[in-house]
């Protein structure tokens, strides 16, 4: 698959995971993860695959965390040429804070997934 349409279908990954955050769909975020993947959420923990990542959302926008939004995001070729890695800056209504390695790539159906996921809250609003 050329770099640029493996690109494009990440950047299609990212913003249907923004777009189940912020309908408060924490199962439509879950999806958005592969079956095993590893998050890691600062300072909250580590969670391993879409069940426990999807309790995690929940109880995320349970709490009234709503209304994310990326800055400075920049994409690189993952190095293995296994996808794509995010970094960024976020927030969202109640918190701040980046993404220090988001990896993307395209899973069996051809959809953008998350094999990773490590990010940090680094303060409130």
């Amino acid at each position: 698959m050329p770099d640029q349409e493996m690109l494009d279908i990440c950047k299609v990954g990212i913003a249907e995971w923004q777009k189940a955050f912020n309908s408060q769909n924490a199962k439509g975020c879950s999806e958005q993860y592969l079956e095993n993947t590893v998050m890691e959420a600062r300072p909250f923990g580590t969670f391993t695959g879409r069940k426990a990542i999807e309790e995690f959302w929940q109880g995320i926008m349970d709490q009234g965390f709503k209304d994310v939004d990326y800055t400075d995001v920049h994409w690189e070729p993952e190095k293995d040429n296994d996808g794509y890695i995010l970094t960024a800056k976020w927030t969202m209504n109640k918190a701040y804070g980046v993404v220090h390695r988001e990896h993307w790539i395209i899973d069996t159906d051809g959809k953008a997934r998350l094999k990773s996921d490590d990010f940090e809250v680094q303060g409130e609003r």
